[in-house]
């Protein structure tokens, strides 16, 4: 017999998420390999463009594992888009992953409304896409080799 709990306990998913490391690395040689490596570690990577006051104009944060960068966010002042600040920001990502951590592909997600054309644009393929994520919206997959 069981009891389910659906409360939030930080102690809990640190454990589970110790369990799960544990089996996925007692499950997959590949995985196993990463430990030797410097790939082996997630790595936070910020990339930040700040004004002439140093108020931030933009930013990307993501971090890199496994050989890979994922971008997590990408964001440029509504006054500094279309200038290309977008692309700077991302590519310097990018080559901070490939130059400085070895980093071979990257990926992202984003929303129909969000910026699918322009992450196509900068080289990246649609791989997937989860219809009605949250309901009404189209969430993209998109990865690149860099």
């Amino acid at each position: 017999m069981f009891r389910l709990e659906t409360e939030v306990d930080k102690e809990r998913r640190i454990l589970l998420s110790g369990r799960l490391h544990q089996d996925n690395l007692a499950a997959s040689a590949r995985l196993r390999a990463l430990l030797t490596t410097s790939g082996e570690h997630e790595v936070p990577l910020e990339v930040w463009a700040l004004d002439e006051h140093g108020a931030i104009a933009g930013g990307l944060t993501g971090r890199t594992w496994g050989y890979w960068l994922h971008v997590d966010l990408l964001w440029v002042d509504a006054p500094h888009r279309g200038g290309g600040l977008g692309a700077r920001l991302l590519a310097e990502a990018e080559r901070t992953a490939r130059a400085e951590r070895a980093c071979t592909r990257s990926r992202l997600e984003t929303w129909d409304f969000q910026a699918p054309d322009f992450y196509r644009k900068q080289g990246y393929e649609e791989i997937g896409r989860v219809e009605d994520y949250p309901p009404g919206v189209t969430e993209f997959i998109l990865v690149k080799r860099l």
